[in-house]
């Protein structure tokens, strides 16, 4: 384990350092004021509202609270406090003293903070509104970049930049690239100019290439901005009679080599560089209406148990970079499983059904995208079934052990209505049609089995299963296996695992995340970033980077 201090994904706003959170009515504004001296490590201060992981972490955190806790909010105002500045950006002294590990960690997340923005505005009624009352360059362009609109104040100073390419000599976040072409509809001559020019577009110009939505004097900025969040607030469907759920903190005991929360665990083998990653179905009787919904709150066990997943995975990407397989594995009742997922399908219209939906899908998407070779394990006692087969469906293999002479207590899989698109992967399929590759036929023969329990015969029958071992061989099968997958290059499974994940069709999140593994993870490492005269090294040091100029 290493002996750098562990990052820990869960905050609150009575920790914040560098977001204030307020809520008046449907319009909830969170404001930036970082805190320079706050950085997540040493060496490294936090200038002109420039961020870190930490600073994402918080964000995360607020719009996670403004989902569940505030469901009376339909609208999000994101802004700064400080003088003539929005946001610089990720922090440049930061990145440059970052193992590549973490840059490539902290690109993610960022990420994935800013898809979840339009997750969430696509999908439960909650809107986005960058009010830019100064410099907005780089990362901090991005984060408006996710929103639904962006205002930019016309003070003849305040900008939008994406300065990266001159600055710095790497790429403006992939992010923020693929909004203006994918999302924005930025003339790609125009971006060029944009994104190769540091001092950035302002006013009317920003408005007349897409760079921004609309912009407004000082005087009446703060105005229009509200007018135009109750506009966008009129449009939403979220209850302003709400009662909101509070997001107390995980209980979880963390020791050495794993951690156990009520539903995940998990359990790391460090010479075999594998961890078992363990959710366990709903125990005892389970809300079936609203109001038992309501009364169960943060913890209602879809809500509970997506929250414990999305904080284990999170811990495993950026803490156990050596854990190179998890080993994905059930415990409890397929029929329980079942069950909560009836509720959730008959409820799904409610605004805290839908909210914990949406957290179901964003959490299994972190899964999908994590850079670890994922093995499921559907043993004796194992709930793969409906919402809990979605774990196993975003493994790069499943491993299902057959008990022909014991079906009393053989393992099975089902699948409910919640495989048929509830929970889509970012390239918006299902994992059943990425599986299927879109095939209408086979996924039909698929949904003719909903709510019944399959054995690992008619499983691999179905094509739901990658290999069917029985008791004599499964333990020497899954052994070699996984033996086998740990000797392999990381490296290499990195961008296999990521190639076969993502078969389906183009979307602007997965043109992200390809380009995040693709661009970032070689231009992060070139001596033209990262040598000793690399831009990142040198900049704000007063000497000028030194640039290989061989195109490669």
């Amino acid at each position: 384990m290493s002996t750098t201090p562990q990052v820990d994904y869960e905050t609150s706003p009575a920790q914040y350092k560098h977001w204030t959170l307020s809520c008046d009515g449907p319009i909830a504004t969170l404001t930036m004021n970082v805190n320079e001296d706050g950085g997540l490590r040493d060496g490294y201060k936090l200038k002109l509202n420039s961020y870190d992981l930490g600073v994402d972490i918080e964000l995360n955190d607020a719009v996670q609270r403004i989902r569940f806790e505030h469901p009376e909010v339909r609208t999000v105002v994101i802004t700064s406090s400080r003088d003539r500045i929005f946001c610089s950006g990720a922090n440049i002294f930061m990145l440059g003293k970052s193992s590549h590990a973490w840059k490539v960690n902290f690109c993610k997340f960022t990420n994935e903070t800013r898809n979840g923005l339009e997750d969430s505005s696509r999908n439960e009624g909650l809107k986005f509104i960058a009010a830019v009352n100064g410099a907005c360059a780089g990362g901090g362009y991005e984060l408006a970049a996710a929103c639904d609109e962006i205002i930019l104040v016309d003070d003849r100073s305040s900008s939008v930049s994406l300065p990266e390419v001159p600055l710095l000599g790497v790429l403006p976040g992939t992010g923020g690239l693929t909004r203006l072409t994918d999302k924005r509809r930025v003339r790609h001559d125009l971006a060029d100019i944009f994104c190769t020019t540091s001092e950035g577009v302002r006013g009317q110009r920003a408005v007349d290439w897409k760079l921004v939505d609309a912009i407004a004097k000082p005087a009446v900025f703060k105005e229009t901005v509200q007018k135009r969040a109750q506009e966008l607030a009129a449009l939403s469907d979220r209850p302003a009679e709400g009662r909101g759920v509070t997001l107390a903190p995980l209980d979880k005991t963390v020791s050495p080599d794993g951690i156990e929360y009520r539903y995940v665990g998990i359990a790391i083998d460090r010479n075999a560089r594998n961890a078992v990653l363990t959710v366990r179905g709903p125990q005892g009787p389970q809300p079936t209406t609203v109001a038992a919904i309501e009364e169960a709150g943060a913890q209602w066990w879809p809500l509970q148990m997506a929250r414990e997943l999305d904080n284990a995975i999170l811990h495993m990407r950026t803490n156990e970079l050596d854990i190179g397989t998890w080993l994905l594995k059930t415990e409890g009742d397929v029929q329980a499983v079942l069950d909560a997922d009836a509720a959730l399908l008959a409820n799904q219209s409610h605004w805290l059904v839908r909210q914990t939906i949406g957290l179901l899908r964003r959490t299994f998407a972190r899964l999908d995208v994590s850079a670890r070779s994922l093995f499921a394990l559907v043993e004796e006692g194992s709930c793969f079934a409906g919402t809990l087969l979605e774990v196993a469906l975003a493994a790069d293999r499943i491993y299902m052990l057959a008990l022909p002479d014991s079906p009393e207590t053989a393992p099975k899989i089902a699948v409910s209505e919640m495989n048929f698109g509830l929970l889509p992967m970012v390239t918006r399929q299902s994992r059943l049609q990425r599986r299927f590759y879109d095939d209408e036929g086979t996924i039909a023969k698929v949904r003719e089995t909903l709510g019944q329990q399959l054995d690992a015969d008619q499983a691999m029958d179905l094509g739901l299963v990658t290999f069917n071992p029985d008791d004599i061989d499964w333990a020497d099968e899954t052994r070699m296996a996984i033996e086998e997958r740990a000797s392999m290059s990381p490296d290499a499974l990195t961008g296999l695992e990521a190639n076969l994940r993502f078969n389906g069709p183009e979307t602007m999140e997965t043109r992200i995340f390809g380009r995040l593994t693709a661009w970032q993870n070689w231009i992060f490492i070139r001596p033209n970033a990262v040598g000793e005269f690399g831009a990142l090294k040198v900049y704000g040091s007063g000497n000028k980077s030194q640039f290989d100029m061989n195109r490669v």
